[in-house]
């Protein structure tokens, strides 16, 4: 049977629209209330549950959402943190690719010293050699001019006597 209609109101329900308070039906005693200002204050109270209703609708609303707006700043920050955790893993291996190069570097850097080193060696080895090969030639050239000048002046005491 029907709460309205035997004017019963239980208070059990789980939930109470407004259309409900608006017209629930109250039985009648011998100095019941005055009807006019029960449907009044019934319609005041209607009103007052409809406004709590739409806002509670409202924030639930809003709260959904901000739900969805923290799920997505969630999201960002965790692409974010992968992000940093990738430009740390990427800087890192940049770091270690430019070690490597410079050892590189300076390997061939020290290769390159070490030929150079060698060469000049060499060379002055040459340049040593060469200029021993000309203090023999100059003193070969001293010696045979010696020689040549001695022959003279005894060719020119033998003239002479």
């Amino acid at each position: 049977m029907d709460e309205r209609a035997t004017g019963e109101f239980r208070m059990e329900r789980a939930e109470l629209t407004p259309l409900d308070i608006r017209y629930q039906e109250f039985r009648q005693g011998l100095r019941g209330y005055v009807v006019a200002e029960v449907r009044e204050y019934l319609a005041r109270v209607a009103d007052l549950q409809t406004g709590l209703i739409e806002e509670n609708e409202r924030l639930r609303s809003r709260i959904r959402e901000l739900e969805a707006e923290l799920a997505k700043s969630r999201e960002g920050e965790a692409e974010l943190k992968r992000a940093v955790v990738a430009a740390e893993r990427i800087a890192r291996e940049i770091k270690a690719q430019a070690e490597r190069e410079a050892e590189l570097i300076r390997r061939e850097t020290e290769a390159e010293r070490q030929a150079a080193l060698q060469e000049l060696v060499e060379q002055m080895k040459r340049i040593k050699s060469d200029i021993e090969q000309v203090r023999n030639e100059r003193d070969l050239f001293i010696s045979q001019f010696k020689a040549l000048l001695e022959g003279y002046l005894s060719s020119l005491d033998r003239f002479k006597r």
